[in-house]
């Protein structure tokens, strides 16, 4: 699935389809609301206002991730240019946007998903920007016919935005009576009647979605956008928790933060894909508990040691 689209001076922009063969991740320091002012977007979720410089200055300050980054600016100055080239009276290229976002749990695929839409709304190629997340349970139904009203009711949701399906993979699981392969020939033809209104993104573990895309060779050509989310590394993992703890107005104590990545690294060792951000996530929330106890009891609180996490803080057992 491709999109034309074509800008003219004071209205709103044409598009046209035509068939052809990237938990929140963490920021690397804490970002202030600019000013309502120039162009912006609407998120009907909280009714705020972003602008275009917002949204790449979120996707800029998240940590690691620099492929994914690359792609969505990619994006935006694909449509920008192509704004130009109509200004000049030159064709413009179409642009295929249906994606397929791989990797493991905690990289950061739904947050990028919301910043995407969020910019394609505000570059004029959706009319919400939303994002409607769903998993295997809310597309596939129990009986004949279900699946297609499920997955219909999904898609009206959708409409003007991003349909994310987490775990796509699973909808090909199942004998030959499985209804997953219903949902899958409405998605495809809800991406055809709605061409001009909405973008799918397939996402879940890299292996998982490659197998899945393979066995459905009428996919591959819709889905042409593959991007992979790496892992965190060690060095980005105490990143994201020294944010985390920043965010919410704790410190590490020096030995804290020695011992928290001796921590990462032990559970990286024994739990390959034990999460990323979202084990980070964990181990933080836990430890800020276990300072409050240790704090319980004491008398004559400083300001300082309500704020410093120490060695002692760091949880132990399993997460």
């Amino acid at each position: 699935m491709s999109i034309n689209i074509t800008f003219r001076n004071k209205l709103p922009p044409v598009i046209k389809s035509s068939l052809a063969n990237v938990e929140k991740p963490y920021l690397k320091g804490h970002s202030q609301p600019l000013p309502k002012k120039n162009r912006t977007l609407h998120n009907n979720d909280n009714n705020q206002d972003y602008k275009i410089e917002d949204l790449l200055k979120e996707l800029n300050d998240m940590i690691g991730l620099d492929k994914v980054k690359k792609f969505v600016h990619e994006l935006q100055a694909f449509v920008e240019i192509q704004k130009k080239r109509e200004q000049e009276n030159l064709l413009a290229e179409p642009l295929v946007l249906h994606m397929v976002f791989s990797g493991n749990p905690g990289s950061g695929k739904t947050t990028v998903a919301r910043i995407v839409g969020k910019l394609l709304k505000e570059l004029g190629v959706l009319q919400k920007g939303h994002i409607m997340e769903c998993e295997r349970a809310d597309l596939v139904g129990e009986y004949i016919g279900h699946t297609a009203n499920k997955t219909r009711d999904m898609v009206k949701k959708a409409l003007g935005g991003v349909l994310f399906i987490d775990e796509a993979y699973s909808l090909a699981r199942g004998g030959e009576k499985d209804f997953g392969k219903e949902a899958i020939d409405s998605l495809v033809k809800a991406m055809e009647d709605h061409r001009d209104n909405l973008i799918l993104i397939l996402a879940g573990y890299r292996l998982e979605m490659e197998k899945f895309i393979q066995t459905n060779p009428g996919l591959r050509s819709r889905f042409p956008i593959h991007i992979n989310f790496p892992d965190y590394t060690i060095d980005e993992l105490v990143a994201i928790g020294e944010l985390m703890l920043n965010k919410r107005e704790y410190e590490f104590l020096p030995e804290a933060r020695l011992a928290f990545k001796r921590m990462i690294q032990n559970m990286n060792f024994l739990h390959p894909y034990s999460g990323n951000a979202r084990m980070i996530r964990n181990i933080i929330e836990k430890t800020i508990r276990k300072q409050a106890v240790r704090l319980y009891n004491s008398k004559n609180l400083s300001r300082e040691d309500l704020i410093y996490i120490k060695e002692i803080d760091l949880c132990n057992d399993e997460i």
